[in-house]
């Protein structure tokens, strides 16, 4: 399967679950739209809707649903910016408990949009010290 091959490594570092729903999607949008990017953004939006993204890994979301306006609106027609695998539209209370996990400073004065933020730039340093 072309998708096992090219797993991205944060897939990579997840559940058999996560990483079977990325390969299956990944290889179906293959016969759809062909090689490229095109399989790999509707890979990754197959994974968002059960799994978000914590640290250098994905998880499963508790309720599974997409995961920011983005994905809500499905369209590829009006990209716009997506939460980078942050389930946006969890509880304030979900985001704080990832981010005390994550150890982000000053969760506990940040707005649910700061903690989305936060916990973009805590993954993406989480991912980039893996990958060293």
């Amino acid at each position: 399967m072309p998708g096992r091959e090219n797993l991205p490594s944060t897939v990579r570092r997840s559940s058999k679950k996560a990483q079977d729903t990325w390969v299956k999607t990944h290889d179906s949008a293959i016969e759809t739209y062909g090689e490229g990017e095109r399989a790999y953004r509707t890979a990754y939006s197959a994974l968002k809707h059960s799994f978000e993204k914590v640290g250098d890994h994905w998880e499963a979301k508790e309720k599974r649903g997409p995961s920011d306006e983005q994905a809500e609106r499905g369209s590829a027609e009006q990209p716009a910016e997506t939460a980078g695998g942050v389930d946006a539209n969890a509880s304030k209370q979900h985001l704080y408990d990832l981010a005390k996990r994550l150890g982000v400073p000053g969760r506990s004065r940040m707005t649910k949009a700061q903690l989305v933020e936060a916990l973009q730039k805590a993954n993406d340093r989480k991912t980039a010290a893996a990958r060293s």
